[in-house]
């Protein structure tokens, strides 16, 4: 059994932002634990650039981030254990894991969660069809072209909008596949706006909305697939069916955070986010672990996880300094328009500015956001759209948080 101050399950990117943010805040005794054989997570197979704009000022790849955090993760001297899967957490904070070195057993005074997602599988669509080769995920594909230096395809549909369905479908075409048709089955597409321009509209590749994969053909190789639209109720419309030739379907449908190990620590969970439910630190119903980045909640961009994360390790080094004093707290709620608010916490006398950080049900044009409590307005923020695919940042001022008589409320109406 290993004693140690903080154990950090998971070597992304926000466990190598939280590990350098505690390291920082005067917890020298930090650990990152990753089932991988190199830090960095998702990010080293995410090529394309567009990482870092908001945190380090700068147009980045995603193996480039990956490199900053490293570094600084390497120039602290914290200890890396590599190809270390995290079979077990308890509630008392004992971490075990299996390595190449045998079973692993931590004993940490703090725990961060930072295991980042899963993509949801085709199993969990229902499509009818038979199981031929040559259906992926859309990270999968990601994987193994960027990483390994396969070519997946000639011809592809992708079900999903949502940003690693986009970015694929750019990929694909860069690779000199034919990308025949982006299908989203909602009304509206699930990724960032500037994707939709710079990787659908800029490659002529077609963007079909309430339209879904009805059926999967093909034996032994994927031959193509009948796509068709649905109703308000996502039911297929029979008369709308249409087959389109294709030897790749990719599935971008949606991302699950990778909750098991919170689960079996007896962590409360929110059903919006399908994270914990934490306070404004990040620490969850348990007392001494703390959670952050995409495990928590969906991100959209990494520079988001990497600030959710410095305030998760920084709320752990002050838990494991013993510097937790606020004890006024209320909850956060979900008003008009808006799908889920976290912190789910907050502690009105912590003395700190609060960010809070939300999305909306559907897309909207100009908005207003009012953040009350009771009668009293703590913020207010315009925005000229609203998406459900961007997340929206509020910050409440510590000296409008003391006026909160009860939970708080973020609201949105229409301007």
């Amino acid at each position: 059994m290993q004693k140690h101050d903080i154990v950090i399950i998971g070597a992304g990117p926000a466990g190598m932002a939280a590990a350098v943010a505690a390291y920082d805040s005067g917890v020298k005794d930090v650990v990152l634990l990753d089932r991988e054989q190199d830090m960095g997570g998702i990010l080293r197979q995410c090529i394309h650039n567009g990482f870092g704009l908001h945190k380090l000022g700068t147009e980045l790849t995603g193996p480039e981030y990956a490199a900053h955090y490293k570094q600084m993760v390497s120039d602290r001297g914290i200890k890396v254990y590599y190809e270390a899967t995290v079979t077990g957490l308890t509630p008392d904070k004992i971490v075990t894991a299996q390595s190449r070195e045998g079973i692993l057993k931590f004993e940490a005074k703090a725990v961060i969660l930072a295991m980042g997602c899963r993509e949801r599988s085709r199993g969990a669509l229902n499509i009818s069809g038979t199981r031929p080769a040559g259906v992926y995920s859309a990270g999968t594909a990601q994987k193994l072209m960027n990483m390994e230096g396969y070519r997946v395809g000639k011809k592809a549909v992708i079900l999903g909008s949502g940003d690693i369905g986009l970015i694929m479908a750019r990929r694909m075409s860069l690779e000199g596949a034919k990308v025949e048709a982006v299908c989203e089955i909602m009304s509206y597409s699930g990724g960032l706006m500037r994707n939709i321009v710079q990787c659908l509209e800029d490659y002529d590749i077609p963007l079909y909305l309430s339209t879904t994969v009805a059926e999967i053909h093909g034996k032994d190789r994927l031959e193509g697939v009948t796509i068709a639209k649905v109703d308000e109720n996502m039911r297929v419309i029979d008369s709308t069916r249409r087959y389109i030739e294709c030897d790749t379907l990719l599935l971008s449908v949606g991302l699950i955070p990778e909750n098991e190990l919170t689960k079996s620590a007896g962590i409360k969970m929110s059903p919006l986010t399908n994270g914990a439910l934490v306070d404004e630190n990040r620490e969850t119903s348990v007392e001494g672990i703390f959670a952050c980045g995409n495990v928590l909640q969906v991100h959209d961009l990494v520079d988001y996880v990497s600030d959710e994360a410095e305030i998760a390790g920084i709320g752990a080094a002050n838990y494991v300094k013993g510097l937790k004093t606020a004890k006024k707290a209320v909850g956060t709620v979900a008003g008009n328009g808006v799908r889920y608010v976290l912190p789910q916490v907050v502690h009105t006398d912590s003395g700190e500015d609060i960010a809070l950080f939300m999305r909306v049900v559907k897309p909207y044009g100009k908005v207003k956001f009012t953040v009350s409590s009771g009668n009293n307005v703590l913020a207010t923020a315009t925005r000229l759209k609203a998406a459900p695919g961007e997340m929206e940042k509020i910050v409440v001022k510590k000296d409008k948080l003391i006026e909160a008589n009860g939970d708080i409320t973020v609201a949105l109406e229409e301007i």
